[in-house]
């Protein structure tokens, strides 16, 4: 990983859990950029958040909420609630959002297939996760940052 979390102000993370793997991102400290952190097996995600939390703090998460292409909710919403249900009982300080994940896999298997340098790389499944988590975690940081800009434009 390219960033040092062991400085600044208590971090965002952004997840993308998924049945086998969960993929985890991590907020700069000034929360402009997403960058993916790894991909985990589920407890392993719970314990390496707790780490997290440990080293330079956890504020907010932001999680991936798998609804169907019509907005409905699923089977796989009811999956991610159970994980957001130990997430709580791991960092019961922690803000947690649920965000419309509805196709940032896709969005980030394509980023990757036209970043990657061959096909074993391409097809990591593990790199597509946290490829998605980052991705959940920019939408949030972008949506944040476009109302931000919105209230202070309106106040002038």
């Amino acid at each position: 990983m390219a960033e040092d979390v062991s400085s600044g102000r208590p971090r965002w993370v952004g997840i993308d859990h998924g049945m086998k793997r969960v993929g985890i991102a991590v907020a700069d400290p000034l929360r402009i950029f997403a960058q993916p952190l790894g991909t985990f097996s589920p407890p392993e995600a719970l314990s390496r958040l707790r780490q997290l939390n440990e080293e330079v703090g956890v504020e907010l998460a932001v999680v991936g909420w798998p609804l169907l292409p019509d907005g409905a909710e699923g089977t796989a919403t009811e999956a991610v609630d159970r994980f957001i249900k130990r997430l709580v009982r791991t960092l019961p300080r922690v803000e947690v959002v649920r965000w419309d994940e509805r196709y940032t896999s896709a969005v980030a298997a394509e980023k990757i297939r036209e970043a990657g340098p061959n096909r074993s790389w391409r097809r990591n499944k593990g790199r597509v996760d946290s490829a998605a988590a980052a991705i959940i975690l920019q939408e949030y940081l972008d949506e944040r940052a476009s109302r931000t800009e919105e209230a202070s434009s309106s106040e002038e």
